[in-house]
Formats: C-alpha cells, sequence, structure tokens
C-alpha cells in the first residue's frame, strides 16, 4: 500500500480514514475526514484507489479500515446496488466555489433523471460555461454522493466519466428503474 511517495511527502496536515470493498461495479474505496466523506472511488484495482486518494490528499495520514468508514461503505455499496433513495452521507466537499455550484446543482438531479451540461451551467448562472462544467464533473471525487453519472451531452448520449462510461451506463440503468 505505501510506496516511495508516502515517505518523501510532506509533514502531515491531518488525518483519513478510508474503508475498501468491492460492489458489483468493482472495486470501492470510501475515505472519512473529520468533516465527513471526501472520496468515493469506484474502478477496477483496489491499489489504484489507494493511490489516487493519496495523491488528492498528499500531506494527509490516511488510515486503514476504521469502522465508521466501513458502516458509511455499506450504505455507499448498497446504493450502487439499488438505488432506491439518495444517499444521506455527511459530504466533506473539497473544490472550488465554481466547482461546489456545479457540485451542488448535480445533487438536485433525481434519481432516475438526467440533465445536460448546458442544462448545469443555465442553471449555476453561468450559460456559457459548459465547458467548465465538464471539467468540474471530472474533478468530482465524490461517486455517486455527486451524481455526475447523472450529466448527460445536449443530444442525451452519455460522455465521459471518471470512472467509465460502462459505469455510468449501468449505474444511469439502474436508477432509471426507481
Amino acid at each position: 500500500m505505501a510506496d516511495s511517495r508516502a515517505r518523501s511527502k510532506p509533514a502531515v496536515s491531518g488525518r483519513i480514514g478510508f474503508a475498501l470493498g468491492k460492489c458489483s461495479m468493482g472495486a470501492i474505496l470510501l475515505a472519512l475526514s473529520k468533516k465527513g466523506v471526501c472520496a468515493i472511488l469506484l474502478g477496477d484495482n483496489p491499489e489504484a484507489l489507494i493511490l489516487d486518494l493519496q495523491d488528492r490528499f498528499p500531506q494527509t495520514e490516511l488510515i486503514i479500515d476504521d469502522s465508521e468508514c466501513e458502516q458509511w461503505l455499506a450504505q455507499v455499496v448498497s446504493f450502487v446496488e439499488a438505488p432506491v433513495l439518495e444517499l444521506d452521507l455527511p459530504l466533506d466537499i473539497r473544490g472550488t466555489e465554481f466547482q461546489r455550484k456545479v457540485w451542488q446543482a448535480l445533487r438536485q438531479i433525481p434519481i432516475g433523471q438526467t440533465a445536460s451540461y448546458t442544462d448545469i451551467a443555465q442553471r449555476i448562472g453561468a450559460p456559457k460555461a459548459v465547458r467548465a462544467v465538464a471539467s468540474a464533473c471530472a474533478a468530482n471525487s465524490l461517486a455517486v454522493a455527486i451524481p455526475c453519472h447523472r450529466v448527460v451531452r445536449l443530444n442525451g448520449n452519455l460522455s465521459g466519466y471518471r470512472w467509465g462510461i460502462e459505469r455510468k451506463a449501468e449505474l444511469l440503468r439502474r436508477e432509471s428503474k426507481v
């Protein structure tokens, strides 16, 4: 788990607990700060998820598997498997003011519905910032809690998803049954 980056990074500025698990979408990692859930990452390789977490929080001590993380992770896995109700997690949302506006707009998209990047740009009062909205979606580190998978192209077609277009399609398929 630890690599040379862990030994050469600057002084620790805090602690983040995390838990790893598996779901039908592959590996899943949930990280928890004092303020709330600060990362939910999906992927094929648990080690890659840990490296991603280390890269996101380079000056933070990462503590694996505490019971609180595991409880929140179980709730997220349940949501991924059967998205009936929105996730109700304490979130530690880290990003620029613009990103936070975009992410808040994404959280307003109900399960089973989608919005276009253009829709989101208009909702946040920045109608010409469609590309910036897409960039904010790509920067999201809270998979499913901030549902960037619900954002599609203006014509309704799927576009990129940092955790893979197949996962995006499957999440939308599951949510469409709600």
